[in-house]
């Protein structure tokens, strides 16, 4: 939404578009979990056999683990390193669910291997909006602006039964056509907000986009480079894991999140060196994906 609206502004068609995102989680209870799945299996190689979105992610996960070596406990040091952001967030849902070590990550209920409960996303109802406007209308609006450095998109792989390694998604390609776009390398980036619809995803992103080498994600984590203080903060806001996953609209909350960093506006979760910013989403079982980069200069 954010780089359309931009391409609104650039060609004259507009001076200011505002983007909108509301969602309302299905219910797993009520069948929505297997009407998604439905939704993004194939009808012919995946639906037949039963699907379910948090096995799908499984066997990403697994690929990714058996490529690298990855133990559960530092998979599992994602979801801890979420929470620790969420604690300082009032808005999170689990702002007043305390800290978890990587023991309560792996004691709580096995979902689908290899995730258990505080491996997964936390369903919930939401949605946020940004304001896009040209540069001095951002200026007159706002004391610090977030300026559009860079952008990168990419729709690969439609289906997990698809040919092709599960864990080389369309982030390297939609990463580096927005670092390209913007002049920058992950080297630039002060913070980024990855999609953590598992604890799996931002390991796979973090690898992707080129913020760590190929299988050095776990470690880099486990470090604690992504926590509150450390070398690249992610997911500020206490990503989908411990602030809220909102279905459609859950790629909103990076957004927003991204946005209140580079303006100065996140309160008690703000990283004062966070002068550029990287946000990625993506659609589906890792399908379609979207690489934003901001600065707090143009």
């Amino acid at each position: 939404m954010v780089n359309r609206a931009a391409s609104a502004i650039r060609t004259g068609r507009a001076n200011a578009v505002l983007c909108i995102g509301a969602g309302k989680f299905t219910k797993l209870s009520k069948g929505g979990g297997e009407m998604m799945a439905r939704f993004l299996g194939d009808p012919s190689l995946e639906v037949p056999y039963g699907i379910w979105i948090p096995p799908l992610y499984g066997l990403l996960a697994s690929e990714f683990i058996a490529d690298h070596g990855v133990s559960a406990v530092e998979m599992a040091r994602v979801a801890v390193s979420a929470r620790k952001w969420a604690l300082l967030n009032p808005s999170a849902r689990m702002h007043h669910g305390g800290a978890i070590g990587v023991g309560d990550v792996l004691s709580s209920r096995m979902v689908t291997s290899p995730f258990h409960d505080l491996d997964c996303s936390l369903p919930s109802d939401g949605g946020g909006a940004v304001l896009v406007t040209r540069a001095e209308l951002g200026r007159k609006w706002a004391p610090q602006p977030a300026y559009i450095l860079g952008y990168g998109e990419a729709h690969l792989r439609g289906r997990v039964s698809d040919p092709g390694k599960l864990t080389e998604t369309g982030a390297k390609v939609s990463g580096a056509e927005a670092f390209r776009s913007a002049s920058l390398t992950p080297k630039d980036i002060d913070v980024a907000q990855l999609y953590d619809a598992f604890s799996i995803t931002p390991l796979v992103l973090l690898e992707n986009l080129g913020f760590c080498e190929p299988g050095s994600a776990a470690r880099f984590v486990q470090s604690g480079a992504t926590d509150p203080g450390g070398q690249l903060p992610v997911n500020t806001y206490g990503g989908l894991l411990s602030f809220g996953h909102t279905g459609d609209a859950s790629g909103m909350s990076l957004v927003t999140a991204g946005a209140l960093q580079v303006m100065r506006c996140a309160g008690p979760t703000q990283v004062d060196s966070a002068e550029r910013l990287l946000m990625h989403g993506y659609g589906g079982i890792m399908y379609d994906h979207a690489t934003l980069i901001l600065g707090r200069e143009p």
